[in-house]
């Protein structure tokens, strides 16, 4: 069984996440981050991604059994949504973040049929309103959305708020508490910085954690 441990050693021996709380990054929210999570490298990297396309699915597997096929969130959940829809043998689609304004018109991409069991890939859970933007229209579309297999989330209140009063669970495969905790025992970040980067994680918009 992968544990959280596993996947927080993977994504930082591949650079996938960077933690910087002395030179932080700027979102696009204009919001300070010391942390810049990027899993699309995870495709890059044979023996990290199978990990954890392995994990995916095996989490699909444990918790979402009567899964009838899997959607990925655009475009980051994609790869991801694919690989493991292949070793589980079911079928695959992703969800625009809207519909395209040509051809079909589509936002959901690939068969869909109504009442349809689905399980939503994401990489990332922030704020939590990318990956609704892909519940809400599989919804609309009729599917039953039974839950969301992330591969990080940051466990901001926010995002556990906007989960939560949609409806939707999401099981994520690594989270920020466990990911830190290794990067300060595999030496990658000092051991005081492990409760500013929780600090930042606890309130985004209070820019105390910087002093």
């Amino acid at each position: 069984m992968t544990t959280k441990e596993d996947i927080a050693r993977g994504l930082l021996k591949i650079k996938a996440v960077f933690l910087k709380p002395e030179d932080p990054f700027t979102w696009a929210s204009g919001i300070k981050s010391p942390i810049y999570c990027d899993n699309r490298l995870v495709l890059s990297y044979p023996e990290v991604r199978t990990m954890i396309e392995n994990a995916i699915a095996e989490k699909v597997r444990e918790m979402y059994p009567e899964a009838e096929a899997l959607e990925g969130t655009s475009t980051a959940g994609i790869a991801h949504a694919a690989i493991a829809a292949d070793k589980l043998s079911l079928p695959m689609g992703y969800v625009r973040g809207s519909a395209k304004d040509h051809g079909r018109k589509n936002q959901i991409e690939g068969r869909l049929e109504k009442g349809e069991k689905v399980v939503v890939i994401e990489d990332l859970i922030s704020t939590g309103g990318s990956v609704l933007d892909c519940v809400n229209p599989l919804r609309e579309a009729g599917a039953e959305v039974l839950g969301i297999v992330s591969i990080f989330t940051y466990g901001m209140q926010k995002g556990i708020d906007r989960l939560r009063e949609a409806g939707v669970e999401n099981t994520s495969l690594c989270d920020l508490d466990t990911l830190v905790k290794v990067a300060v025992e595999e030496g990658y970040i000092r051991p005081e910085d492990e409760e500013r980067l929780l600090r930042f994680r606890d309130n985004p918009s209070d820019e105390s954690w910087m002093n």
